[in-house]
This record gives structure tokens, C-alpha cells and sequence, in this order.
């Protein structure tokens, strides 16, 4: 019998292990940037092109590799980070590993020109499949350039399993954020068919994160600096104010490395404990310079979990520093009993007060309240010539008018046949409100506890749905459109969406670098709020949580059905009821909110008095 196991090739070996390392394009630029980075470039380009599906190239002004190193970087652990396993306990290079380039030459047509400052001539090597097709001297400047074209295309099952251009779009814009973010003294551009969308100047790191995140945090951070024996920890925090409902901008950095820490996050929502609301999130960029035999960051492939000697003393250190700042700048209420001395220059006071001011002022009723007696909270009568025209306040209205007003004006809803769910409201059903959340719809034998915010949910749910489907909602277009401010990340998600905001009401238009208008809402939503309508339903969007596979327009339908909805606590009249519950039971499913959560619950009599032991 023949023997069974063999030693697989180097190709084969390298598209297995490139599962792991180059999952998408953005994997492949992490890669990249990072090898640029750890090359001591100043200056550093990306170029896409497709979403990095056709081209994906980085090109830096770094120290360049020889003939011998651009052959070498593409075997299989081949790594000048590294040269014996004490190595792996002072890392302080962004890789080391020795397996992205190899993964990347595994599943990509990949052409690497390199050159050192003290040589002449570069090197140029074109690799597909693993496999070296050319390789010659050719003229380049300084540092390294590295294209990698038609990612997958020797594997069309992982080529078939990326999203869309978009989609991909946004994970590349997320690491090369983290990555730029990590080094404000390294100049990044970034370059997606032929059109620049970020050009990011060597700076300050408040100057970067401002450049990344958004003008909006520019007098909305505090800086967070505390050293100590252990660690370092230095960055900024949000002002409470610009707290979200989801998790937004977070980030962390272990040594210059983004990491992903669910504790160490726990440590900065308990240094805002009571100054925020427990479901809101808030806006951080915190680096910690801790030393390297005290982490190990050989945890995984994409080395973005990592694992601390102690991470009690981390997590202490983390929530003390945020929480100091936060003292520091003063953003908990203070009263401040001090006199500003603008006020002493203000006209009243400064200006002479003549006999004549004086006498007017004495006469007049507001300085008779505060002297006299009686007066708080007298109430001067009117003249009679003010009171004359009383009566055509009161002038009868013809009934015909009066009916015809009340018809133009009532929706007639309360004497409509059964709904699609059995359920009727007219205007003889006795409905109320139960702690601004839940309302009270009695029947014969039952009554049901509707949970307000999860009917209304389901009802705009449907009313989009019919939308997507081909029955648009109507725009009305504001006549001040507000401005949208966005960050670099949000706008492209934006920007695919905006076809799916037009069919739903939003008639929302780009307005320069990464700033849109709104043009027009629909023409039910009360205007003023309709920035944090969409501002928030992006942050939904991006962090949509579910286990199950759904399209783009169903998680913004989803995400927009609960912003707008009814939110838990409002105070509804009898009236907003009763048109909830009609819309309610016209939805089918109606007992079924987006999220699968219930609607309502129904307590029939026989439950209720087993309940009271009857």
C-alpha cells in the first residue's frame, strides 16, 4: 500500500497560508503600508484601482531593498525583523513575521521595483503564482514600489467571495485610517481611480486625527498624557457631547500596532460612567508606549490581538488616565461664581445713568415688581380699546364650512373595517400610555402591551420596504439645506447609499471633499432634525449587527426604520396612538418588529386571573 502523506509545493503552501494573512485587498494593504512604515519612508502613496481588485500598489521613499533582498522577500519566512525567538520579545517593527509578501506573490500578479540610495540601478521583479517570471536592473528612484494586480485570480472561489467595490472600499479606507493615524510624521496619500482622497501632510497627531475622523472633533477632544514606570499612555478622548449610539471612532495602539481590546475599551466606558448614557460610545485615540518584553503581539496573523504580561495594571493605568483627563479640562459641570470682566465694559455699566433714565426707569412695571410691595405678581389691566374686537374672536362658522374643514383636515381612519390582523381602532377603543413606552390596547377577553418604539419601527420598515420596491417616498426640499460633515471612511459608505436615501425621501447631493447637502427629506419627517437622522443612520449601518447574510438596502431600511422611529419615553397623545396602532395592524407581519423582536404582548383574561390565584 502506497504511503499517503506529501509534501505539499511551495505554491500550493503559499495560497493556504494566504488564506490567513490576505483575506481581502485591505489585508494586503495593511501589509504593505506597514513594510513601508518599518522601511523608514517619509513619504508613502496608495493607489487603487477596482477596490484593489486590479491594482493595489504602495509606493514609498524608504531604504530600498538590494537585488538579493527584492528576490529573498518573497520566500516564506523571510523576515529582516527578526533573527532568533528572543527577537519575538523586543519587537518594535510592524512586522516580522515573514509571510505577507510571500501570501500576497501566491494569489496575485505582483511586480516589485526596488532601489538602495548607495546603489545605481534598482531591481525589478514581476511574480505570479509563486512563481519568479522576470527579474533585471532597471532605473527607479530611491525606495520601494510594490503593485499587486488581479488579487485572486488563481483562486475564483476567494475572488467570488469579495463584496462590492465599495464594500472593499470601506475595509481599505479603515487600514490605511489606522495605519496613517499611527505615524502623523510620515506623509500618506491615498489615490482610488485617479481621483485623491486623502493627501495628509506631516503634522502634529491632533492635526491627523482631525484630518481623519472629521473637522467636527477639532474643539471637541481632550488630550489624555499620563507617563508612568510601567507604560506610557498619551492621545485624546471626546468631549461627552460627541458620544454615539454605536461604536464609532475607537482606536487603540499598543506601540504604534492598532489593536483590538474589548477590556481595555471597558476601561475607557468606565472612566465615563454617569457622564454619558449607558447605550452610548465614546470617541477615543489612545496610544500606549509600553515596553515590548511586557505584550506579545504573536497572537495572530493580522497581529491586531495581542496579549499583556499584566492586563490589570493596563486596564488600571487606562481608565485612571481618561478619567484624569476628563477632570483636568473641566468637562464635568462646574458653577463659576467669578465675574467676567467683559461685563464691566458693557454699555449699561459703563455709561453715565442720568436723572431722566432714572425717573423713566422708576416708572416702568418691571422695576415696580422688584421694590414695591404686592407687585410680583400683579397683572396691569388692559386698555378698553384693546378689548373691543373681542367678540369676532367668537363670530359662528357655517356648519357646512365647519364639516368641510374637519373632513379636509381629519384622517379618516376610526370607522374602517377590520384590519389585516383581526385588530380595530376606532374612536370608541380606550387606549393609554404606560411609562411613555408602552400602550395599552384592550379587547373582549385580552388585552395587548404594545411596545411603541418596535410597532413604529415596523411600521416605517414597511412603508421603505414598499419604497425599495418601487413605490418611492415623497421628498419635500428644504429651504435651508444643512451641511453635512463627514469623515473620510463615512462619506464612501455614504456614497454608495445615496440611491437607496433618494427611493426613501432623502434627496441628498456631495458637496466637495467628503461634505454632502440636504437637498429634501420626506415629507413626514419634522425638519431640523434630519443631519442627525442621517448621521445616525450611518453609524447603524456600519456597525449592523447580524448573524444572517442581508444586502446593502435592506441594513439601510433597517437602519433608518430605527432612527426614525418613536423613541422609548415619548409622550404620545390619544390621537398618535390611535394613527399608530391603524398603521400598526395594516403591516403584515404586524406582530413582528425588523430585528425579530415582538411588537406586543397579549395578557388574556384567563392568564391574568390564574395570576391572581382565581
Amino acid at each position: 500500500m502506497p504511503d499517503k502523506i506529501v509534501l505539499l509545493p511551495d505554491n500550493i503552501a503559499n495560497q493556504i497560508a494566504a488564506g490567513e494573512v490576505i483575506q481581502r485587498p485591505a489585508s494586503a494593504v495593511k501589509e504593505l503600508l506597514e513594510n513601508a512604515v518599518d522601511a523608514g519612508a517619509t513619504e508613502i502613496k496608495l493607489i487603487i484601482v477596482d477596490a484593489g481588485k486590479t491594482l493595489l500598489q504602495v509606493v514609498d521613499n524608504g531604504s530600498g531593498m538590494s537585488e538579493t533582498d527584492a528576490r529573498m522577500c518573497f520566500e516564506r519566512h523571510a523576515t529582516s525583523k527578526i533573527k532568533s525567538i528572543e527577537d519575538l520579545f523586543h519587537i518594535k517593527t510592524m512586522g516580522f513575521r515573514g509571510e505577507a509578501l510571500a501570501s500576497i506573490a501566491a494569489v496575485a500578479q505582483v511586480e516589485l521595483k526596488s532601489k538602495r540610495a548607495e546603489d545605481d540601478a534598482g531591481t525589478l521583479l514581476e511574480i505570479e503564482n509563486s512563481t519568479v517570471l522576470r527579474q533585471e536592473p532597471v532605473a527607479v528612484p530611491n525606495g520601494t514600489s510594490i503593485a499587486m494586480k488581479n488579487l485572486f485570480f488563481n483562486i475564483p472561489a476567494r475572488r467570488n467571495f469579495l463584496k462590492s467595490n465599495a464594500a472593499e472600499m470601506r475595509h481599505i479606507v479603515d487600514e490605511f485610517t489606522r495605519v496613517a493615524m499611527s505615524f502623523p510624521n510620515i506623509l500618506f496619500t491615498l489615490t482610488s481611480n485617479g481621483q485623491q482622497l486623502f493627501h495628509l501632510e506631516k503634522g502634529t497627531l491632533k492635526q491627523r486625527v482631525v484630518q481623519l475622523l472629521g473637522n467636527h472633533y477639532n474643539a471637541k477632544m481632550v488630550t489624555v498624557k499620563d507617563d508612568t514606570d510601567y507604560l506610557n499612555i498619551y492621545g485624546f478622548t471626546g468631549k461627552p457631547e460627541t458620544a454615539k449610539k454605536t461604536r464609532g471612532d475607537q482606536y487603540f495602539f499598543v506601540n504604534n500596532r492598532f489593536i483590538k481590546s474589548a477590556y481595555l475599551n471597558h476601561a475607557v466606558m468606565n472612566a465615563y460612567q454617569e457622564m454619558i448614557p449607558s447605550d452610548s460610545f465614546p470617541m477615543y485615540v489612545l496610544f500606549i508606549e509600553i515596553d515590548p518584553e511586557q505584550v506579545d503581539v504573536n497572537v495572530h496573523p493580522t497581529k491586531q490581538e495581542i496579549k499583556f504580561e499584566d492586563e490589570k495594571i493596563v486596564y488600571a493605568f487606562v481608565q485612571a488616565a481618561v478619567k484624569h483627563a476628563l477632570a483636568q479640562f473641566s468637562i464635568t459641570p462646574t458653577l463659576d461664581f467669578n465675574l467676567d470682566a467683559s461685563i464691566q465694559n458693557l454699555p449699561s455699566i459703563s455709561k453715565p445713568f442720568t436723572s431722566d433714565q432714572q425717573e423713566t426707569a422708576a416708572a416702568s412695571p418691571i422695576y415696580k415688581g422688584f421694590t414695591q410691595q404686592h407687585q410680583a405678581h400683579f397683572i396691569e389691566r388692559p386698555s378698553s380699546s384693546e378689548l373691543k374686537h373681542w367678540k369676532e374672536f367668537y363670530e359662528p362658522v357655517k356648519k357646512e364650512e365647519a364639516l368641510f374643514e374637519y373632513e379636509k383636515t381629519t384622517p379618516q381612519i376610526f370607522s374602517a373595517p377590520k384590519s389585516k390582523s383581526g385588530f380595530t381602532v376606532d374612536e370608541h377603543t380606550d387606549l393609554a400610555q404606560v411609562l411613555n413606552t408602552y400602550i395599552l390596547y384592550p379587547t373582549e377577553t385580552s388585552f395587548l402591551l404594545i411596545n411603541q418604539q418596535a410597532a413604529h419601527e415596523r411600521v416605517l420598515y414597511q412603508q421603505m420596504s414598499g419604497a425599495i420596491e418601487g413605490n418611492p417616498i415623497a421628498t419635500q426640499s428644504s429651504m435651508f439645506p444643512p451641511t453635512l460633515e463627514m469623515s473620510p471612511s463615512d462619506a464612501v459608505i455614504l456614497n454608495e447609499l445615496l440611491p437607496y436615501f433618494k427611493v426613501l425621501g432623502f434627496l441628498i447631493e456631495p458637496f466637495g471633499t467628503n461634505t454632502f447637502v440636504i437637498q429634501g427629506t420626506p415629507a413626514d419627517l419634522e425638519t431640523g432634525n434630519e443631519k442627525q437622522i442621517v448621521d445616525f443612520t450611518i453609524e447603524q449601518y456600519k456597525h449592523f449587527n447580524t448573524e444572517i447574510k442581508i444586502s446593502n438596502r435592506e441594513k439601510l431600511v433597517r437602519s433608518l426604520a430605527r432612527q426614525r422611529a418613536i423613541k422609548t419615553g415619548t409622550r404620545l397623545t390619544e390621537r398618535e396612538m390611535r394613527q399608530l396602532l391603524t398603521d400598526l395592524f395594516e403591516c403584515t407581519p404586524f406582530n413582528i418588529a425588523p430585528d425579530g423582536n415582538p411588537t406586543y404582548l397579549e395578557f388574556k383574561q384567563e392568564q391574568i386571573e390564574r395570576m391572581f390565584g382565581k
